[in-house]
């Protein structure tokens, strides 16, 4: 008997006070997700915390011993509140040291931008240890140690610094989805949902219920690693809604 191929997971910590105040809306979540799959990855577990050192340090020692990946948003910035620097050094037990490599990114990227001050340079502090994450948007790079990843909170840089990061990771197979949508409530095929999933152990199957124009719908989305498992699991989900009397529509409504 084949033995399952490993699942590579990652966690995403999001920090900021300004996240959480919803003075800012969170958009690296669903491209780190979106980032991920692709690379083979799944997305795991999210959380959100404040610009709090020990929130950080709980938060980073947590989903670093659960997960495969560990990467963070926010806080690695210029200014007094960016501390997860700090916070992931205090978490892995080494001191926060100045990258030369770093500094001299950010030597160049300023000399013809008022120079380099105090808080400039904080942005090449980095755990004791770490490489740098390439930053071709405005200098100042991400920090890689190991399997953890400190990025920044600002989506388009966020971007640049997975696209550098893209083909260096280690992954299964990309997650494959197809999506059944039908004029369909819920309650009544959940164990529709059950016995499908139940028999297809590669899939799973996701009922998201919507209301649009007075009616009542929904749309199921299945995914697996394997492209003949997932057609097979989805025809036979098409086939026992319409046994039902519950037709879908491929591609969801």
């Amino acid at each position: 008997m084949t033995a399952p191929a490993k699942i590579w997971t990652a966690g995403l910590i999001v920090i900021g006070d300004e996240i959480l105040s919803g003075r800012t809306h969170d958009k690296n979540i669903a491209q780190v997700a979106s980032w991920l799959q692709v690379q083979g990855i799944r997305l795991a577990e999210v959380r959100v915390v404040p610009d709090v050192e020990a929130r950080i340090v709980d938060a980073v020692n947590a989903l670093r011993e659960a997960y495969d990946y560990l990467f963070t948003t926010g806080g690695i910035g210029p200014t007094h509140d960016d501390i997860t620097v700090d916070a992931v050094a205090a978490a892995l037990g080494v001191p926060v040291v100045i990258h030369p490599e770093a500094r001299a990114i950010l030597e160049r990227y300023y000399e013809t931008r008022g120079g380099l001050n105090e808080g400039r340079l904080r942005m090449a502090r980095v755990p004791e240890g770490a490489e740098l994450i390439p930053n071709r948007m405005s200098g100042a790079p991400g920090i890689r140690r190991g399997n953890l990843f400190l990025m920044a909170g600002v989506p388009h840089i966020t971007a640049g610094m997975l696209d550098a990061l893209t083909g260096q990771l280690e992954g299964g197979a990309p997650l494959l989805s197809e999506t059944l949508g039908g004029w369909i409530p819920e309650s009544e095929v959940a164990d529709i949902l059950r016995r499908t999933e139940a028999a297809f152990d590669t899939c799973q199957i996701g009922s998201y219920p919507f209301f649009r124009d007075g009616r009542v719908g929904a749309n199921f989305v299945i995914r697996s690693v394997d492209a003949d498992d997932l057609a097979a699991c989805a025809a036979e989900l098409a086939r026992a809604l319409a046994e039902a009397g519950y037709p879908t529509t491929p591609g969801g409504i």
